[in-house]
Order: structure tokens, then C-alpha cells, then sequence
């Protein structure tokens, strides 16, 4: 057996200042979520002052149980359970036969096809065309919303078009059908079983994306009861600003008049 190559003096120092520049980057990476779970356990006026750094201070459940107690938070979880399941698997029924169709070299301009999915991730119909046609088939307010016009994205069916053409040859349909195996068939039968890894892909963009979604649900839900999580804690935010703003422009006042009375 060849003996390794011992390593030089010059690979010993790259080493080391590649695993410290790549130490720091984890460091910077993963110290703000770190810092929002020990926020979370800290008193809050420690936080307002700068008093927690490395370790929560004052610790208290008090935010997590004012949270929990408020019964919209529970529904915003629900609602998005429910969108990030009925919207991903919309999605990866429709996007991965369509790219395993758009992948096939037999079929009738797809090339057309494609060029027609391209020009969309370049340029929409705006804002107002959006919510018109939303509106116009009836979807306001409705699970539907969340999850048809997102239905299929033309990044990922790229992106699993490509996995097809450079995995699927073409000389297994080809052996396929010479054992009398139909296109369905051979979808269901072999492609499929070939692809869990661009199902996997697929299926985690687009449960991310669904479980962040937060612009349609602010055009589109008109009803508190159907609002996703992301929606609800914007919501909750907002309150505590005002709320913390109102605090502050009442301090001021205080001592404006104090000032005043000396």
C-alpha cells in the first residue's frame, strides 16, 4: 500500500487558519439563534439593557406562557400545518411529472414550453393582475389561495427537469417499452423509484415556502380565523411596538411635565 504523504509545515498552518476562519463563521452563524433562545428565558429588562450576552439572566417562562395562553397562536399553527401539507403536495404533483414531461426529448414543443416557464421567473403580471384573478375565481379567503397560485415554481421545475435528463437515460424507457411498459407505467414503476432524491429536494423547498408564507396570506385572508402562523406574529409584533412606543411617549410626557411644574 502507498504510504500517505506526510504533511508540510505550509498544510499544517492552512489547516489551522481554515478551521478557525470556518469556527468564526460558524460562530456568527449560529450565535443570533442561540441569542433568541436565551432572550427567551431572560428578563426582559436585562435584554433592554444589554445584560444578556452568553447566558440568560433572570430566567421566567413568563414569555412563553403569555404566548401559549393566547389561543390565535394555536390556530396560526394549525392553519399553517394544514397549507404547508395541502400546498407541498399540490406541488410535487404537479412539478415533478410535468418536469419528468418536459424532460423527455419525444415530446412536442418543449422547448416552447420551456421558454414560456423561463420568461415568468424574469417578469409577473404585478400586483393588482394577481389579486384580480385571485378574486375573480373566487379564492379570497379561502385555503386556496395559499396554495394554487404558488401551485408550481418555475426555479424548482428547472431545477427537477435537469435532475431527469442527467439520471432517467433514455435507453431505459427504451428497454421499458420493449417489455410492453406504457408511459404511466413507467413513470410510476422506475422513474419514481430512481428520484427520491429530487423528491426529498423538492418536497423541502417547498414546505419552507409554505411555512414562511406571509404576503399572499396579508392580500388574500381577510378572516383572523385562517391567518398562518407568520401572519399572526407579525400581528403580535406590531402590537408590542405601539404598545412600547405608547410607553415611551408617556414617559416623555411625564417628565415634560415635571419639567414643567419645576
Amino acid at each position: 500500500m502507498a504510504s500517505k504523504p506526510r504533511k508540510t509545515a505550509e498544510d499544517y498552518v492552512f489547516d489551522t487558519a481554515n478551521t478557525i476562519f470556518l469556527l468564526l463563521v460558524m460562530v456568527v452563524a449560529l450565535y443570533p439563534l442561540y441569542y433568541i433562545v436565551i432572550a427567551s428565558f431572560s428578563d426582559p429588562d436585562l435584554i433592554n439593557a444589554g445584560k444578556v450576552w452568553l447566558f440568560p439572566r433572570g430566567l421566567t417562562l413568563a414569555g412563553y406562557e403569555r404566548l401559549f395562553s393566547t389561543s390565535i397562536i394555536w390556530i396560526g399553527y394549525k392553519n399553517t400545518i394544514i397549507y404547508t401539507l395541502v400546498g407541498t403536495s399540490i406541488n410535487i404533483g404537479l412539478t415533478i411529472p410535468a418536469a419528468y414531461t418536459l424532460s423527455r426529448k419525444d415530446v412536442v414543443g418543449r422547448d416552447f414550453f420551456m421558454i414560456l416557464i423561463t420568461i415568468t421567473m424574469f417578469f409577473s403580471g404585478g400586483l393588482i393582475p394577481r389579486y384580480l384573478v385571485v378574486k375573480n375565481l373566487g379564492l379570497i379567503n379561502k385555503i386556496w389561495c395559499m396554495v394554487l397560485p404558488n401551485a408550481v415554481m418555475a426555479w424548482n421545475l428547472i431545477v427537477s427537469r435537469t435532475f431527469f435528463r442527467s439520471t432517467i437515460p433514455d435507453e431505459l424507457l427504451e428497454a421499458s417499452r420493449m417489455d410492453g411498459c406504457g408511459n404511466g407505467r413507467f413513470f410510476a414503476s422506475v422513474v419514481l423509484p430512481l428520484s427520491p432524491a429530487i423528491i426529498s429536494v423538492m418536497v423541502l423547498f417547498y414546505a419552507v415556502f409554505h411555512w414562511n408564507a406571509f404576503f399572499d396570506a396579508l392580500m388574500f385572508l381577510r378572516e383572523e380565523s385562517r391567518h398562518p402562523l407568520q401572519l399572526i406574529l407579525r400581528e403580535i409584533l406590531t402590537a408590542s411596538e405601539v404598545d412600547s412606543s405608547m410607553i415611551d411617549n408617556a414617559d416623555e410626557l411625564v417628565e415634560m411635565m415635571r419639567m414643567a411644574d419645576l
